[in-house]
């Protein structure tokens, strides 16, 4: 029994009779297999991805608004951290031509191929604007490379969240409406709060409202996210996945609050965006964490799936609350006997069927001698009725084709009488 059936009951005041069921696989072990990806390699390449992705977006729009040093700053650290994610994802494939091999084709529906494609547009146009940046050498093509950067950013800091969400493993795949959005906002916090550490505080006002919105954003959507998985959320919040996560929450909160008190202060805002940062790296990880747990504890992988299969089918009579039936579920109340609602004689067949006064009588179905349903309830007056005009066609249809034949036959009489 699932403890969504266990809910129903209890609220129906049943006492259970059997005791809840335990999830168990076959000679203990987990339904699908737990990632064998190494933690600091793909965690921290989906970290330094989506922080490289966020700085472009920021560099771009600080160099629109004449912030050049914070443009510099942003520049270099998304070609840094671009640089450090592309190693840890290389590193843990294990061979770099691995990578190379991935760049064969073109898939729209294959998150890696995309991200592929994706890592290998952006890498490039980042280090160019960065190298720009730093050494003042083609301004017009760096100016280029930051808006082709600033374009492919956000991608770099999505695909990796589609990428976990395509697997099977239960706590990646059950929050895939969240998981995008969870992982730019980590992105925006984290970029905002490195521009808050490295750029002086009149440069730092764009970077300031990206962290803010970033780790606000964050924090309604992790909640959100756990709100709706319900008792799927629990590789998030408990082991060390929940502990991460509670950091990384906790961060979040100090760090947005001291980057809205802290205005000029620098030393303020260089604490805060410490704390911004951190909590990106460490949500990322926490997701990171949840994933494995949850592959290894089948009844992540059977709960759900059986939530999926019950709420896709129509739900059964026995399980409905008495005397709160659903339409069409409730079972047909047993035959009356009709001498009980007309107490005294009763009167033939034919003098029943002369005696309603038309084929749409509730309790009539058809012609002499057929079963009659009661009257009330759900399946009533109505379904009588319709069962009775349906009854009613059929011998209409069923009269004419006598008719139709019986012309038939008095015109071929008539065509023989002729040629006789």
């Amino acid at each position: 029994m699932t403890a969504t059936e266990n809910r129903r009951h209890q609220a129906r005041g049943e006492e259970l009779m059997v005791p809840q069921a335990e999830f168990r696989s076959y000679y203990g072990l987990p339904v699908i297999k737990e990632p064998v990806w190494g933690v600091r390699d793909v965690a921290g390449y989906l970290f330094f991805g989506g922080l490289a992705g966020a700085s472009s977006a920021l560099a771009a729009s600080a160099e629109l608004s004449g912030r050049h040093e914070l443009a510099r700053v942003a520049k270099t650290a998304a070609a840094g951290a671009i640089g450090l994610s592309a190693l840890a994802l290389v590193h843990d494939l294990g061979r770099p031509a691995r990578f190379h091999h991935m760049l064969r084709v073109f898939k729209p529906t294959s998150p890696m191929s995309v991200g592929s494609w994706l890592l290998t547009a952006y890498g490039p146009a980042a280090g160019v604007a960065a190298a720009s940046a730093v050494t003042g050498l083609l301004p017009g093509v760096g100016r280029a490379a930051t808006v082709a950067a600033a374009v492919t950013g956000p991608g770099v800091a999505a695909y990796t969240a589609a990428l976990l969400a395509d697997t099977a493993v239960p706590a990646w795949h059950d929050a895939h409406p969240e998981l995008p959005y969870l992982f730019v906002s980590s992105a925006a916090t984290a970029a905002g709060g490195l521009g808050l550490m490295l750029a002086r505080t009149e440069q730092a006002a764009p970077a300031r409202n990206l962290a803010m919105a970033g780790a606000a954003a964050e924090i309604t959507v992790r909640s959100r996210m756990f709100q709706r998985l319900g008792p799927g959320a629990e590789p998030y919040q408990s082991g060390r996945a929940g502990r991460l996560l509670d950091a990384a929450e906790m961060l979040t909160v100090g760090g947005l609050t001291a980057a809205a008190i802290g205005g000029r202060n620098r030393v303020l805002a260089a604490v805060a965006g410490a704390a911004l940062v951190a909590s990106s790296a460490l949500t990322r990880f926490g997701v990171f964490y949840a994933g494995r747990a949850s592959a290894r504890d089948p009844k992540y992988t059977i709960t759900p799936q059986k939530d999926r299969i019950r709420a896709a089918s129509p739900p059964r009579a026995q399980d409905l609350p008495a005397g709160r039936h659903g339409a069409g579920l409730s079972p047909l109340p047993p035959p009356r006997d009709r001498a009980q609602d007309h107490p005294g004689p009763q009167p033939e067949n034919d003098q029943i069927d002369d005696h309603l006064p038309g084929d749409h009588q509730p309790g009539h179905v058809g012609g002499r001698g057929d079963v009659t349903e009661p009257d009330g309830g759900e399946h009533g007056d109505g379904e009588v009725q319709r069962v009775g005009v349906v009854h009613r066609l059929a011998e209409v249809a069923g009269r004419d084709a006598g008719q139709h034949e019986i012309r038939a036959g008095e015109q071929q009489q008539e065509q023989r009488d002729r040629d006789a």
